[in-house]
């Protein structure tokens, strides 16, 4: 395994010099991994979680967790920092974790589920999105965060709304807060994923990529082993999006490190298609 993830290494290496632009988001320290915590087969620990990432390369990560983590979000950030691991995204709120990011000087950007709104008219559903959410954007910005709204289905997870409630957000001045797309919540916007793309790119904070079927079959898919997702994909290199771009595991089934060489090779296989 271990001389597997050296050979990805090498590959990654070797496309991320010659003829490529530095800004291109599919570059290897660009690439953030995410949903490897509670989903991980393996069950590491934060010590070897962050030693799988430096084994392969992956320089960020997005911290996802369950109850059973809390006692040990210091000893992950510790270990991040010894690896020379960024502690990229925070996933929801904890007070605990808020306490540490003050002790450590640390800033990541705060992930969540936007609340479903009330209302009877998109308007009224906004404005109720828009007072749920600020109180969770004061306390983000008070940290130093950006806050990141994460499509995961409903109301709260259509481009448009999301754009909706950036924007009165930064109209209340509330410049802090952006959206986290993941392709695997997005199979719904397959057809319409370049408009919906262009709306949503001024408040990207981090865009998730997965493999891309019709009907989500399957949901988590490795990233080149769908229908869609290099059209997707040249959609978001054709932008100019030059933002974090996260790699998934999100498989319980699997070993994290599995899943994430996995999708190193597939970026790598669509990045030297795609990228000019």
């Amino acid at each position: 395994m271990r001389n597997r993830a050296l050979i990805i290494a090498t590959i990654l290496g070797t496309l991320a010099i010659g003829t490529l632009q530095a800004a291109d988001p599919l570059r290897p320290e660009n690439l953030v991994a995410w949903c490897i915590v509670p989903f991980d087969a393996a069950k590491r620990t934060p010590e070897q979680r962050a030693e799988m990432l430096h084994e392969l390369g992956i320089q960020r990560s997005a911290y996802d967790w369950r109850a059973e983590h809390v006692p040990t979000f210091e000893q992950e950030i510790q270990a991040y920092k010894k690896q020379g691991i960024e502690f990229f995204a925070f996933w929801g709120f904890h007070e605990e974790a808020f306490q540490l990011f003050k002790k450590y000087d640390l800033h990541p950007q705060i992930w969540l589920m936007l609340p479903q709104p009330e209302g009877a008219s998109q308007e009224a559903k906004v404005a109720d999105a828009v007072n749920k959410l600020k109180p969770l954007a004061e306390q983000a910005e008070a940290l130093g965060c950006q806050l990141g709204i994460y499509n995961h289905g409903g109301w709260s997870g259509e481009p448009q709304n999301m754009v909706a409630v950036c924007q009165a957000m930064r109209q209340a001045g509330h410049k802090n807060v952006g959206i986290v797309y993941n392709f695997h919540h997005g199979h719904d916007h397959i057809a319409n994923f370049a408009a919906s793309f262009q709306q949503m790119q001024p408040y990207l904070l981090c865009v998730n990529l997965n493999g891309m079927n019709d009907t989500a079959q399957p949901k988590i898919l490795g990233i080149g082993k769908g229908k869609h997702e290099r059209a997707m994909i040249q959609t978001v290199l054709d932008s100019g999006y030059q933002g974090p771009i996260g790699i998934l595991d999100h498989r319980n089934e699997l070993d994290a490190k599995e899943s994430l060489q996995e999708n190193l090779f597939g970026v790598a296989n669509v990045r030297r298609e795609l990228v000019k």
